[in-house]
């Protein structure tokens, strides 16, 4: 199928041919009719991406700081390789479109396939969108006109916001799309309208056909108290783009006492109190589409609000939008401009980038699909190409940004291995990551892999609660595995895992990315302590930083939350340093009534191994992300040993301390690979044990059920 894309780095525009996307668990599989360009806000996109890098640093100074911190922390050239790697990261552009549903994921009933819909689906020819940002089209909305549904969603919520009701009267700033939508929602409400905007046409255009009372050009505020006999507008929407302060001093001045002003747009924010303390004014700033925006618990959880609490969702403002277009009260024609194939959707932004020729909605069409016409989910990006004689084949699952700019650019520098086949649920980071890496396919569907004879050893780096899943699947298709931490969520999983390596034929190899053990830094303090056969004690510290407690690794159903997911990484540290499992495990974490809302993230885990070592793992996300992210102590035999970030190693006996320095920060992620390949090559013992990987998982699961009860348990 084709996608829009742009180039971050250069700010590059172009269609893409991608593979077709799968449908996800709670989200809906769209084949797209029409998708409306929103030409304010892409442009907006598009000059940011052209701008330089310190134009792009001026822009977004939050960025600037988390570089900053990256430097300190990673080092300059780690640092330089993930900000060229994100640069090149393409965008998807659109958000608003409609078509036929081709399927529902699990857990969608409101929904089903041949049902016409709008939704935020991005300009592709299928999207996979979740069920809360969908809304059902009337049988007598054409595609062209339902495509215009998210963005009537965003200027209805401004409606929504401005509170007025019928007689009063609204002043709407700026009439582009959303400031046309706007006019013609307030006037279905009863509300007089005034509009003004810099272009004449698009005045005409809100008074003559959008249903405004007034709109002209240029308006005052001294215009505005005129037309309102002295009053003043009851409220103002500004629907505008532009940095100028402009909007906000008219909309300021042009509101009455107690008035409310609706920001919906983007433009200056230097406020001056003076009028708005004057007048105890409101200022609201709208944001997008209505409660449930961003809120991973509605848009991609499926975690709906009650309507007798909340009246009107993201979702119900979309299909209000449409209903009223149904009954004949919201008529967007007069909006429709111009109307491209996807296929010339560089002339479409041509048209918006040059001005070269008046334009208000720019549509663009796709390729008819009929739910019974299969999906291409598969492209070839080096046509005809075969793997090397005595390479291994293999498929990657999974491009995230850790993926992407970590495990998957490692990987392809190994040269035991050829990259066959690359998955994402999406299909674009697949295949801009497959194209840069050199594979010779992109797919969406992870079966793909697993059916295909060639392909000898899998990567998984999935969210976490498709890992054991997907380990599984490689088993039992005799496929080397290598699974990015953790390798399960449950007991039940690892038992699961456990039952099909002794029942595999293949004897196929599982790893898990616990990679700090193969770094330079831990191989050394282990050599250290080698001839040591008393026990010891080691103290993993990890400064790990603060995670939102909405963000998807901090949900227990899907990412196991951060000790099942990160601490893991410890466990398995202080495991291979002591050369032991550990039998006991017990945990604690931060508590009482000025706790956050996470706790489980600011903990200290101990175990017991099984020569007797003792480790505590303190994973602590209170602190401060400038201070070093992790730091290892290691005692016993007279003894001690620190690895200090992973750039330094103090080594410490008899009265002798010796340090080490290593160039830059070596986790170990190449090392584990490499480890990885000669082990699939060669043959022989696993990287790391079975019975290591066993424990470790299973330690790291019952460190949140000791949290939960307040007892040690044993790791049988």
């Amino acid at each position: 199928m084709r996608q829009i894309i742009q180039n971050i780095r250069n700010g590059k525009l172009s269609v893409a041919t991608v593979p077709e996307p799968m449908v996800q668990p709670g989200h809906v599989l769209i084949a797209n009719a029409v998708s409306v360009i929103s030409a304010g806000t892409e442009k907006m996109t598009m000059d940011l991406a052209r701008k330089s890098l310190l134009g792009k640093a001026r822009e977004r100074p939050d960025q600037v700081r988390r570089v900053l911190e990256k430097l300190k922390n990673e080092g300059f050239f780690q640092t330089l390789s993930q900000v060229r790697e994100k640069l090149d990261e393409p965008m998807t552009m659109g958000y608003s479109s409609a078509g036929v549903v081709l399927a529902c994921g699990a857990g969608v009933q409101e929904f089903k396939p041949g049902d016409r819909v709008a939704s935020n689906g991005p300009h592709a020819g299928v999207v996979c969108v979740p069920k809360h940002l969908c809304a059902h089209a009337p049988d007598n909305v054409p595609f062209d006109h339902a495509a215009f549904g998210v963005l009537g969603a965003i200027a209805m919520q401004g409606v929504r916001l401005s509170k007025v009701t019928i007689g009063e009267t609204a002043m709407v700033i700026g009439l582009g799309l959303i400031g046309q939508i706007t006019v013609a929602l307030l006037k279905a409400a009863g509300v007089r309208v005034i509009g003004t905007d810099l272009d004449t046409a698009k005045c005409a255009l809100a008074a003559g056909k959008m249903g405004a009372d007034i709109a002209r050009p240029s308006l005052t505020a001294s215009d505005v108290m005129e037309l309102t006999r002295g009053l003043g507008a009851d409220a103002v929407l500004i629907t505008a783009s532009t940095k100028s302060q402009g909007p906000i001093s008219l909309a300021a001045n042009a509101v009455r006492q107690k008035g409310r002003v609706v920001l919906v747009g983007v433009v200056g924010l230097e406020l001056d109190r003076r009028p708005f303390y004057f007048k105890e004014a409101e200022f609201v700033v709208s944001c997008s589409y209505g409660p449930g925006r961003y809120d991973p618990s509605y848009e991609d959880r499926g975690h709906d609000y009650p309507p007798a609490y909340v009246r009107w969702t993201e979702q119900r403002n979309i299909q209000a939008v449409l209903d009223l277009m149904g009954a004949g009260k919201l008529d967007v024609s007069p909006l429709i401009s111009h109307c491209f194939p996807i296929e010339q959707a560089e002339d479409a932004y041509n048209l918006i980038e040059t001005g070269k020729e008046p334009y208000l909605g720019v549509l663009l069409t796709y390729p008819e699909i009929t739910t019974d016409q299969p999906l291409d989910r598969k492209v070839v990006l080096k046509p005809g190409v075969q793997a090397s004689a005595g390479k291994i084949a293999y498929g990657f699952i999974g491009v995230g940004n850790f993926a992407r700019m970590v495990l998957a650019p490692t990987v392809s520098k190994i040269p035991q291995f050829y990259p066959k086949l690359i998955c994402s649920a999406g299909g674009l980071s697949a295949t801009t990551t497959g194209t840069k890496l050199g594979f010779e396919s992109a797919v969406t569907d992870e079966d793909a892999i697993f059916n295909d004879p060639d392909v000898k050893a899998v990567f998984v780096v999935t969210r976490h609660d498709q890992h054991a899943t997907q380990v599984l699947k490689a088993i039992r298709a005799g496929k080397h595995v290598f699974v990015e931490k953790p390798l399960a969520l449950s007991l039940e999983e690892i038992d699961e895992i456990q039952t099909a390596l002794a029942e595999s034929d293949s004897a196929p190899i599982v790893m898990v990315g616990f990679n700090r053990r193969f770094s330079p830094a831990a191989q050394r303090l282990k050599e250290f302590f080698s001839s040591i056969g008393a026990p010891k004690t080691v103290s993993v510290r990890f400064n790990a930083g603060e995670i939102p407690a909405e963000h998807w690794t901090q949900d227990l159903e899907v990412g196991g939350g951060r000790i099942i997911g990160e601490a893991c990484h410890g466990i398995d540290l202080a495991t291979y340093l002591v050369g032991s499992p550990p039998v006991r495990v017990f945990a604690e974490s931060v508590g009482g009534p000025t706790s956050p809302a996470i706790t489980d993230d600011q903990c200290f885990i101990t175990l017991r191994h099984a020569d007797g070592s003792v480790s505590n793992i303190a994973y602590l996300s209170g602190g401060d992300k400038s201070f070093p992210k992790e730091r290892v102590e290691m005692f016993g035999g007279g003894a001690v040993g620190i690895i200090d970030d992973f750039r330094e190693v103090i080594l410490c006996r008899n009265g002798k301390t010796q340090r080490q320095k290593y160039r830059g920060q070596d986790k170990g992620h190449s090392a584990e690979i490499e480890a990885f390949a000669l082990a699939v090559t060669n043959g022989g013992d696993w990287p790391i044990s079975w019975e290591d990987l066993r424990a470790v998982s299973i330690a790291s699961i019952l460190a949140v059920r000791s949290i939960r009860e307040g007892v040690a348990f044993e790791v049988g």
